[in-house]
């Protein structure tokens, strides 16, 4: 690291953040993308990163940003929930072996930099770009005016290849971050797994609620998200892995609004943890969600409600046999 915000890069398994000013020392086989949520499609191109690590020994670098860019170009969109935070993202790209993560402050000003300082300043001069992968439909710079054939005028004179992942095999998973978003929001959490490649996931605070769910023989861990961006599945009950402080833990998890025992309309996210009798408030838990069991229901009495809920417990527990 060198001063004045600048970052040099010298070891791999590193993430730059929070600074315009950077410089990779050494020749890097780089992509580009917001990749929110990590899923095939962009696990399909980091493959193709590793391949080409493989057979040149170069570092593989990820080039996204934060905020996400539809956040500063579309404010008035404030519908746009995210996949992942920028921490989650980042979890993700180490898992799938990129050595480093540069997230860069995506604001008005980058946005309107043209597509020919874009080339020259961020992917020769800042990331030093041996080979660039991009997506077939991938553009940059002021009004998105940079494409493919921008960058293969470049790369000759430059030193650098490119190689374009076609739309034929990008297309042939169907798969985008808006079609998750879109998934989750109906409760088809099957096809939001299926097309992410990995369980959904968040994390909160646990905070105190109205110990509700304690009077029904259920006590929860009443989650608060400070992530405002964060999407929410859709309301119902789910089966559910919950890590807290590295220790994996199973519970069943509710989203909604408990329309039967609470007059509180308010979204509420909660979790009883199976065989758990632990103060955990103020504690941050990771909870992914494994499998949706049904929607949120209004019971006629307290009575239905206890019976759905053992019905919800003795199938989360099956859930969690076959898992462990």
């Amino acid at each position: 690291m060198r001063q004045n915000h600048n970052v040099t890069i010298f070891a791999i398994v590193l993430t730059v953040r929070n600074t315009e000013h950077f410089r990779i020392e050494h020749p890097s086989i780089v992509t580009i993308g917001t990749f929110d949520g990590v899923h095939l499609g962009h696990q399909k191109i980091l493959a193709r990163l590793g391949k080409l690590r493989q057979s040149t020994g170069l570092q593989t670098v990820v080039l996204t940003f934060d905020p996400h860019p539809r956040k500063v170009l579309f404010p008035e969109q404030k519908d746009l929930k995210l996949l992942t935070t920028t921490d989650e993202k980042l979890d993700l790209l180490r898992r799938h072996n990129v050595d480093v993560s540069v997230v860069y402050p995506f604001t008005r000003s980058f946005s309107m930099m043209s597509s020919d300082d874009y080339v020259k300043d961020i992917l020769i001069r800042s990331l030093h770009v041996k080979y660039l992968v991009i997506g077939y439909d991938h553009r940059f710079g002021n009004n998105r005016c940079g494409d493919i054939g921008l960058l293969r005028k470049y790369a000759p004179s430059s030193g650098f290849e490119v190689e374009e992942i076609s739309a034929r095999d990008i297309d042939s998973i169907a798969i985008s971050s808006s079609r998750i978003r879109k998934a989750l929001e109906e409760g088809d959490l099957e096809r939001a797994t299926e097309f992410l490649g990995h369980s959904y996931s968040l994390s909160g605070r646990v905070v105190r609620g109205k110990q509700l769910g304690r009077e029904l023989g259920y006590p929860t861990a009443n989650i608060e998200v400070t992530y405002s961006d964060k999407l929410i599945p859709a309301k119902g009950i789910y089966f559910a892995e919950v890590v807290l402080g590295g220790e994996q833990l199973f519970g069943m998890r509710s989203v909604g609004s408990n329309p039967t025992s609470d007059t509180d309309e308010a979204l509420k996210l909660e979790v009883h943890i199976f065989d758990f009798n632990t103060d955990i408030y103020g504690k941050t838990l990771e909870v992914t969600f494994v499998k949706r069991l049904r929607d949120e229901k209004k019971f006629d009495s307290l009575e239905q409600l206890k019976q759905a809920l053992l019905e919800d417990k003795q199938s989360c527990l099956r859930l969690m046999a076959a898992a462990t």
